[in-house]
């Protein structure tokens, strides 16, 4: 029987990372929220669920769906841009001293709760299958702030705290949970439109994120990696 993973998030990178576990020979199921995203999962050749990943209930179902659908599961991957901002303010929040608390809860509040549901309801279900691998993708602000983006950062700071929690926590039971932390933007026709300029060599490549979320799901007990930064090489790298 072949091992199951799960992508919440499905359309670009996590479209991306569909296709490389279904070429290594895994079951994939896709989860999402639009018609038109779930319509790709299925065109992959995956199994595609509707649900909402930031709900506990829905989620939970759609694990079950899974695993059900497979007969198990081995893996779940976090791939959401769970950010929700409301209005048209800039990028990541704008300075804190103009940042209401809207976008406190747009920004940080609803990434941080997503990463929380997705720990939670992913190692139950992990659990219930004898173990596996959760792995949460962010990016660079995990690392570090930037001016006019703090509030984007406090989410992903929150991410980044919650699985150094799960990763102590699940250790023992026989679940890896780990960041992977893509430092950089992403090309992707989500990004296309702003990174026309920009050198392809200082963008990730959703391939190559996909072969590490593959690196960290199989790695062995005797050698976990929790934490995990890719950066390319025509992006500054930051100790």
């Amino acid at each position: 029987m072949s091992k199951t993973v799960v992508v919440l998030g499905a359309r670009n990178l996590g479209g991306a990372i569909i296709d490389h576990f279904l070429e290594l020979g895994w079951s994939a199921a896709g989860v999402a929220r639009s018609e038109d995203t779930l319509a790709g999962v299925r065109d992959r050749g995956a199994l595609a669920v509707s649900a909402d990943a930031s709900d506990p209930a829905s989620l939970r179902g759609a694990l079950a769906r899974a695993r059900d659908e497979y007969g198990g599961l081995d893996a779940v991957v976090n791939a959401v841009t769970a950010a929700r901002p409301t209005g048209a303010g800039p990028f990541g929040g704008g300075e804190l001293a103009h940042a209401d608390l809207d976008g406190f809860r747009g920004w940080t509040v609803a990434v941080a709760e997503q990463a929380f549901v997705f720990l939670s309801e992913g190692s139950a279900a992990l659990r219930d299958c004898g173990g596996g691998a959760l792995i949460q993708i962010t990016g660079g602000s995990s690392r570090r702030a930037m001016p006019g983006r703090g509030l984007w950062a406090a989410g992903a700071f929150a991410t980044r705290a919650l699985v150094q929690a799960a990763a102590q926590e699940l250790r023992g039971q026989g679940i890896h949970a780990a960041l992977l932390a893509v430092d950089a933007t992403i090309e992707s026709p989500k990004t296309e439109a702003f990174t026309r300029e920009t050198p392809r060599e200082a963008l990730a490549d959703m391939g190559e994120v996909a072969r590490a979320v593959a690196f960290l799901v199989e790695q062995g007990p005797r050698a976990l990696t929790h934490e995990l930064v890719v950066t390319p090489a025509g992006e500054r790298w930051v100790p």
